[in-house]
């Protein structure tokens, strides 16, 4: 038997709070220059700041959740996850999770999706973005298997030090 916390097949310790954080700070700033060319192309094209503000809003949701969502399912791991040696297990402990299971797990990427809302959305998306952080943050902290709400809405995923 592995120790105290650790999952029975997946090797490694559950991720600590602060190897996941730069993970995510890696991951976020990767996805968030794209997201930033992305939003000042949409600029330029856009007759209005409303449409401008709806299309950005919705691209931003949809590259956030699907860069997550898509490295975890099909690899178990972000590129930031990679270099921080950090991997995402499925409820089973040994496969990647499943798509589904990673976009459960990422779901509040999607609170972007906010912005659609005129002069208010990006204020909401913020405030909602920080609800998820220190949710995760206080999950992460006083959970043995360092599993945060998300992780245990898709079902019991599981972020391993696996380096």
């Amino acid at each position: 038997m592995g120790a105290p916390g650790a999952p029975t097949n997946a090797v490694g310790q559950p991720g600590n709070l602060a190897d996941r954080f730069v993970a995510r700070l890696i991951d976020g700033l990767l996805v968030g220059v794209v997201g930033v060319v992305l939003s000042i192309m949409i600029g330029y094209i856009s007759p209005s700041w409303i449409i401008t503000g709806f299309i950005t809003s919705v691209l931003l949701a949809v590259l956030y959740l699907g860069y997550f969502a898509y490295f975890e399912s099909s690899r178990g791991q972000t590129i930031g996850k990679q270099l921080m040696k950090l991997r995402v297990f499925g409820p089973d402990r040994v496969s990647n999770p499943t798509l589904e299971q990673a976009i459960r797990r990422n779901i509040y990427m999607g609170f972007r999706i906010a912005g659609i809302i005129p002069i208010l959305g990006g204020f909401l998306s913020g405030v909602a973005g920080l609800a998820a952080a220190i949710l995760i943050a206080v999950n992460i902290n006083n959970d043995p298997q360092r599993q945060h709400w998300f992780d245990k809405f898709a079902g019991g995923t599981q972020v391993i030090k696996v380096g």
